[in-house]
């Protein structure tokens, strides 16, 4: 039988990757957003508001997808907004394409926030975690729009007899313009208007995070990982944690970053140096570079996500995930993270989008 997938949320870093890894394996792959980009060859766009059960059902009406992935998330001003406007897009989408009975696997990705908390209480005194994190941890006893994502497919899977998987990355590299959390391409600005200024690449985060241990997800393992769990009967109906598999500190990691770009780097000095502070006042110079290189976005806001960096990197706790229930069953891939990195600060400029 034909492998029949929608990628929802197929312009952001887990959704691209996605797509390009389905693709390459021969599956018919259709890509939803409200803007659906058409730069991945034999991506097949779908343009749809989530929002709006009526239109997606009209954007669907000619797909029967064997495979839904959704990877997409809207962020709002409170978490109960939050709660009410993530689920509904997952309830939506999955109302839509419950009358086709052609869908045989759901894969929801979530996050870490999971088990760290939701913006509002995101790794605060009474909410921290015992790492690394496990799987089998329970649900925090405070409102999360996760849980109720969840809850949405738990329902429809119950109603419509699809297998599920959820996926729970940690903080994941990979190149996407325009995405609301971007680690990799946030410190890969920073520290290109940092050579440039000669200003000193200065850590923003905690002590705890510089001095502990810490892991990411490559959006390419993310990628396999999503594929892996849909495909093999042993991973359904699980929820997974998914990062590269290796360890690291920042206080290693940062002196790395900052050679690869030939400039000094700053470590904790006792205070947090927010880079939301730091970058505030520098989209004019980040237009002037882009111009001087003849990049291809100037607009700093569409590259660059300090605030959520700020949470990854302003935690009060070290983060490391567990892997193992993957390992036992059988997912083998393995991403070394300083080459995350490397790969992407790479790509960025191959694509002139860093100098």
């Amino acid at each position: 039988m034909e492998n029949i997938a929608l990628v929802v949320g197929a312009t952001g870093i887990t959704g691209s990757n996605l797509a390009e890894k389905l693709i390459a394996k021969g599956w018919t792959t259709f890509g939803l957003a409200r803007n659906p980009r058409k730069d991945i060859e034999n991506l097949q766009p779908v343009a749809a508001d989530l929002l709006d059960l009526e239109n997606l059902k009209i954007a669907l009406k000619d797909i029967s997808p064997t495979h839904i992935y959704i990877t997409s998330w809207m962020r709002q001003d409170s978490e109960a907004e939050n709660i009410r406007v993530n689920s509904l897009m997952v309830r939506n989408l999955l109302e839509a394409l419950s009358s086709k009975n052609s869908v045989q696997h759901v894969a929801l990705v979530t996050g870490l926030k999971h088990y760290l908390g939701p913006f509002e209480a995101y790794a605060k005194e009474g909410f921290l975690p015992e790492t690394p994190l496990r799987e089998e941890q329970p649900r925090l006893e405070i409102e999360n729009f996760y849980y109720a994502q969840e809850d949405e497919v738990y329902a429809a899977a119950a109603r419509d007899s699809f297998t599920w998987s959820i996926h729970r990355p940690h903080t994941v590299i990979g190149k996407a313009v325009g995405n609301l959390m971007n680690l990799g391409t946030t410190l890969a600005v920073y520290a290109s208007i940092c050579k440039e200024t000669g200003k000193p690449f200065q850590w923003p985060g905690s002590a705890a995070q510089w001095n502990g241990l810490s892991d990411v997800t490559d959006a390419r393992v993310l990628a396999e990982h999503l594929i892996w769990a849909s495909t093999t009967e042993a991973a359904r109906n699980e929820a997974f944690n998914v990062v590269n598999g290796d360890f690291f500190r920042w206080k290693w990691l940062w002196k790395k970053i900052a050679a690869s770009f030939g400039i000094e780097a700053i470590g904790y000095d006792g205070t947090i140096h927010p880079l939301e502070e730091q970058m505030k006042n520098e989209a004019p110079v980040w237009k002037n570079i882009a111009v001087q290189y003849a990049l291809e976005e100037s607009d700093l806001n569409k590259l660059a996500s300090p605030w959520h960096t700020d949470l990854d990197l302003g935690r009060p706790i070290e983060v490391m995930t567990d892997m193992s229930k993957s390992r036992k069953l059988g997912f083998p891939v393995f991403q070394r993270t300083e080459d995350s990195f490397y790969d992407l600060f790479e790509q960025l400029r191959m694509d002139r989008l860093i100098p």
